[in-house]
């Protein structure tokens, strides 16, 4: 019989199949159970779960400290906003004489991932403490810089589109309540054998957590992106061709950079991974003229999932431990 321990230490050890697993249990409940797609009222709230037991393993007495390392701080700056609005435009290219999917994939790739990029970070050895502590900047920074990315790469008119009130409620929402709580429990824990316990247990339940996510996300969503698999055909693709590009980049910026090899995996998984679920609400807000940009965007999050549950096991091996 398991012992919790031992069940914790087996999932750990073959959490890339159990990922892999949740996202094909999605695809087949997503195409075989009637209203499936109201699952995703659900994304957020196992999304905001998920990353309060991811903030409950990260040390916040060391968030301080990586604040000041200006070395991560500005390959993370120069990654995410001068590397990546480059490739994104270069790759844009492709799908420029159609505005519904020009505009998806340059909102959701001009835009860094501030939530579950801290748990896949995690799970693959990487510093998940540096990039909690650069959420709030990447998140001003993209916000600020968005509109002019759209501004330079297809002009006034749709830059005005975009509403920025999203990225604000998402922020709060799926960052600063569950840090907030993280934080509390964490104190309460220091004083109190109950907590302890109640928090030792919810560190357990980190993979089947993300697995629930990667299965709701990929369930709510899979009928809606086969419906136009068509036109969003053109896009992934493009989203392959980025996490690619993206991973080499990562990998030769943070050797410029000097960066260790946690740092370096976590800048990596920066660069990859983007804002899909925050850009979301701004997709399904612009009008009806551009309907397919949410399903764009949707395209790019069940690619990504795939990439980054891969990259759990493979980046370690492109950046060992020195």
């Amino acid at each position: 019989m398991m012992t919790e321990t031992t069940r914790t230490s087996w999932m750990e050890r073959h959490q890339v199949a159990l990922f892999l697993a949740a996202i094909l249990c999605g695809v087949g409940v997503g195409l075989a159970v009637p209203g499936s797609d109201a699952l995703e009222y659900a994304i957020e709230p196992v999304l905001g779960v998920l990353l309060f037991v991811t903030f409950l393993s990260v040390p916040f007495r060391r968030i301080g400290g990586s604040l000041r390392d200006a070395r991560f701080l500005g390959a993370l700056g120069l990654l995410n906003f001068v590397v990546v609005p480059i490739v994104v435009f270069a790759l844009s290219r492709f799908v420029a004489d159609e505005s519904a999917l020009l505009i998806g994939v340059l909102l959701v790739l001009l835009t860094p991932c501030v939530d579950y990029v801290i748990v896949f970070t995690g799970l693959a050895g990487g510093s998940a403490t540096k990039l909690l502590a650069a959420a709030p900047l990447l998140m001003l920074a993209q916000i600020l810089l968005l509109p002019l990315y759209l501004l330079l790469f297809i002009g006034p008119d749709a830059a005005a589109l975009i509403d920025g009130a999203p990225f604000v409620r998402a922020f709060v929402v799926l960052i600063l309540l569950p840090l907030a709580a993280a934080a509390l429990v964490q104190v309460l824990a220091r004083r109190y054998s109950l907590v302890r316990t109640i928090e030792s247990g919810l560190l357990a339940a980190t993979v089947p957590l993300m697995s629930a996510t990667l299965l709701i996300v990929v369930a709510s969503q899979v009928r809606a992106v086969g419906a136009q698999l068509g036109a969003l055909t053109r896009v992934a693709p493009i989203y392959l061709a980025f996490a690619v590009i993206l991973v080499v980049l990562g990998i030769l910026v943070a050797r410029i950079a000097r960066l260790d090899a946690a740092s370096s995996r976590a800048l990596t998984f920066s660069g990859v991974t983007r804002n899909s679920l925050v850009v979301l609400p701004l997709a399904l807000a612009l009008p009806s003229a551009l309907a397919l940009a949410p399903l764009v965007v949707v395209t790019q999050t069940l690619v990504e999932l795939i990439v980054m549950v891969m990259l759990v096991r493979v980046l370690p091996r492109l950046i060992p431990q020195r």
